[in-house]
């Protein structure tokens, strides 16, 4: 069996383009290099270094109603953690998509 070569991320939302908007300015990503949908039935954003996952974003219908069962959780601290000075904030995109920033 070969290894997995990429790892992309799907959302659930809305408004594709505005979650995915969110998510490039919180992460630093991209556009990719291909059009964005016209009728903003999905979107995407990517690592420009290459190393994160891409992220993919599809409108549907229903809205979003429980906690996520997947989310991410976003490194900005130093990573230096112990059993006494591990942090997280939990927060939420511009459709309430939790991650937690630590």
């Amino acid at each position: 069996m070969t290894g997995v070569r990429q790892v992309q991320v799907a959302f659930d939302c809305a408004s594709p383009r505005a979650v995915a908007d969110f998510w490039k300015a919180a992460l630093g990503y991209v556009d990719p290099p291909f059009p964005p949908d016209p009728d903003d039935a999905w979107a995407v954003c990517q690592d420009p270094t290459g190393v994160g996952p891409r992220l993919y974003f599809q409108r549907v219908p229903e809205a979003k109603v429980a906690k996520n069962r997947v989310h991410l959780d976003v490194r900005v601290g130093s990573g230096m953690t112990d059993d006494e000075n591990e942090s997280c904030q939990n927060m939420v995109d511009v459709e309430g998509n939790e991650f937690c920033l630590d």
